[in-house]
């Protein structure tokens, strides 16, 4: 579900009131901890945080036009979900946020390969989530994707 918002700010507006607050509460918490450099924007559909032009001037190469996508967050028709390419990227990270969420206790982890899905607002990890967005620099994540992604 995408949303055809123009901005962060617009695209909030749009969200029902408990998905805003759970994806105000996720937004604050990446912002918080995410490495110097990356940039919020709308991307995909979605409130995207990504590695400039200005900084990797290639781009996606799914869409060299498209800045280098690196964890999105959004609101979807049936759950909250969470991207982050990292964790697709990177099983040592995979491995270490698989566990944490096993340690929390709130439920089988529902994911797929950078997706992870929330059905119910109030069991959203915030801080795991915000120590994920931390686990990666820009630097580190420009280095994997190359190394894993890019031909």
């Amino acid at each position: 579900m995408q949303s055809k918002a123009a901005t962060v700010d617009d695209y909030l507006a749009e969200l029902p009131e408990d998905r805003k607050k759970a994806i105000l509460a996720l937004r604050k918490e990446v912002k918080k901890n995410l490495s110097k450099g990356f940039k919020e924007q709308m991307n995909y559909g979605m409130i995207g945080y990504v590695i400039p032009h200005s900084v990797y001037p290639d781009g996606y190469h799914c869409n060299p036009k498209d800045p280098l996508p690196f964890m999105n967050i959004a609101s979807q028709k049936n759950f909250i979900a969470v991207y982050h390419m990292g964790i697709y990227a990177d099983k040592r990270l995979l491995d270490w946020f698989t566990a944490e969420y096993a340690k929390l206790g709130i439920g089988k982890l529902d994911m797929g390969k950078s997706c992870i899905r929330f059905k119910k607002p109030e069991n959203i990890p915030v801080k795991l989530i915000g120590a994920l967005a931390g686990k990666m620099s820009m630097q580190q994540w420009i280095d994997m994707y190359e190394s894993n992604f890019k031909r």
